[in-house]
């Protein structure tokens, strides 16, 4: 059914694409040989169908779509006529070229000049309008302000052309000034808005070789498009032979565009077409490609993955069959790979969730005093007995060193054993008392 599906939108495509080849083909051409008198005319290659309701805006100057045009095909436009002096010499060099083209109308100029709008139908050029004035600052208008603008533009345009017609839903804004509230109000009307896609510059004061330079330098760099002129100039008069010549010279080829209507329906086309340079299928694009909308109709869902797919079995790892069976590997020489040194988890045994863990007993957290206070205290007592001892021998004057010295050593944070020393100094004062007595008894026995 999806295979059917594909079939039928490729064969609607490849349908819109041959009518529209065949459209190609059989719009009118206008080569050299229907130019009489010029055998090296440039001529009007094709004329282009198009419906301004399905593409309401056209020109990448400011837009995003622009005519659907092949390579090296361009279209000629021209502003603000009609003037008769210069506007009468771009219809003769037009017409010596069998050269069709777009001219947006002023439409004070129609009102002061109606013939040569009555010349451009003549010609059988297409015809649009530029509101009624050309004001600049156009995108600052408001629509209630824009309104009178386009509108008595698009009625003095048709009071000049008379009963005979010929006005098409083309506009282009003055000074290319647009204004997304004005485009909406030329949108409900059903008028295609034209923008351009290169310029000549030809409104400037610059020579008229200056306006052939620009128009064929940004041609080449575009490669296609839509130029922009002004059939009011002089320099544009003077200029547009040798920008013809030069288009017939490169292969650069003409073409003329109208509005389709109910006997003559606008050419197929693709979407892509309407942009300058559509992105070809071997170039990478910045953006994802458009999914039509297909109908699968029956379409089954995908059998879903089960758990013996992903290698486990009742939470344990499956051995994977070949070509990684470490069976298979050892009887064919294949080295095994080594293993990671990552440690085996053991499943654990669930079977009581709550493990009641012994309580430490108090003892752990019991500190044991240890006797270092006590023993500092007393070992420095017993050393200082043992020297003042040994030092009896040495006679009363020294054990009152002695006794000084120590109650001199006495310092904070150390017991105090003033009283421990006086009593040993009273003991001391009674030996050396009989002492002294003994050897007054032996001096008396003398």
């Amino acid at each position: 059914m999806i295979g059917n599906v594909l079939v039928g939108v490729r064969t609607r495509q490849w349908a819109a694409w041959c009518l529209g080849l065949l459209a190609c083909i059989t719009a009118p051409i206008a080569a050299a040989a229907d130019c009489p008198g010029h055998p090296d005319a440039l001529g009007t290659s094709r004329t282009l169908v198009v419906d301004p309701k399905a593409h309401p805006r056209i020109g990448t100057m400011q837009y995003a779509e622009t005519l659907p045009l092949r390579d090296h095909e361009v279209v000629l436009t021209f502003d603000d006529g009609p003037l008769p002096h210069n506007s009468n010499q771009i219809l003769e060099i037009l017409a010596s070229q069998c050269v069709k083209a777009t001219f947006f109308t002023v439409g004070r100029m129609a009102r002061d000049y109606p013939e040569g709008v009555r010349k451009l139908r003549e010609a059988g050029h297409s015809i649009g309008t530029h509101t009624q004035n050309h004001p600049l600052g156009f995108d600052k208008f408001s629509v209630e302000r824009a309104k009178p603008e386009i509108d008595d533009g698009i009625a003095s345009v048709t009071a000049a052309l008379g009963d005979g017609g010929g006005l098409d839903p083309f506009f282009r804004m003055p000074g290319l000034r647009r204004a997304p509230a004005v485009e909406d109000y030329l949108a409900s009307l059903g008028i295609q808005i034209w923008s351009a896609d290169f310029l000549a510059d030809d409104w400037r004061h610059v020579p008229a070789s200056r306006v052939y330079e620009l128009a064929m330098k940004r041609l080449e760099a575009k490669g296609k498009g839509i130029l922009l002129l002004h059939d009011i100039q002089a320099r544009t008069v003077a200029a547009l032979p040798r920008i013809l010549h030069e288009l017939k010279a490169r292969g650069y080829r003409i073409v003329h565009v109208v509005p389709a209507t109910q006997e003559q329906p606008a050419a197929p086309s693709e979407p892509p077409q309407w942009q300058l340079h559509p992105p070809s299928e071997t170039v990478a694009i910045s953006h994802w490609p458009k999914i039509p909308n297909f109908v699968f109709a029956g379409a089954g869902t995908l059998p879903a993955p089960s758990l013996s797919d992903s290698g486990w079995h009742d939470g344990q790892l499956v051995p994977l069959a070949e070509p990684f069976d470490r069976g298979s590997r050892r009887a064919r020489g294949v080295p095994l790979p080594r293993q990671a040194p990552w440690p085996r988890q053991s499943p654990l045994a669930l079977g009581n969730a709550a493990i009641a863990l012994p309580v430490p007993a108090q003892s752990v957290f019991e500190i044991q005093e240890k006797p270092r206070a006590a023993t500092q205290a007393v070992t420095p007592s017993s050393r200082r007995a043992e020297r003042t001892l040994t030092r009896e021998a040495d006679g009363p004057a020294n054990l009152v060193s002695a006794e000084a010295g120590a109650s001199r050593r006495t310092t904070p944070g150390r017991l105090n054993l003033r009283g421990a020393r006086q009593a040993g100094a009273a003991q001391m004062a009674a030996r050396g008392t009989r002492l002294a007595a003994g050897v007054g008894r032996g001096l008396l026995r003398r």
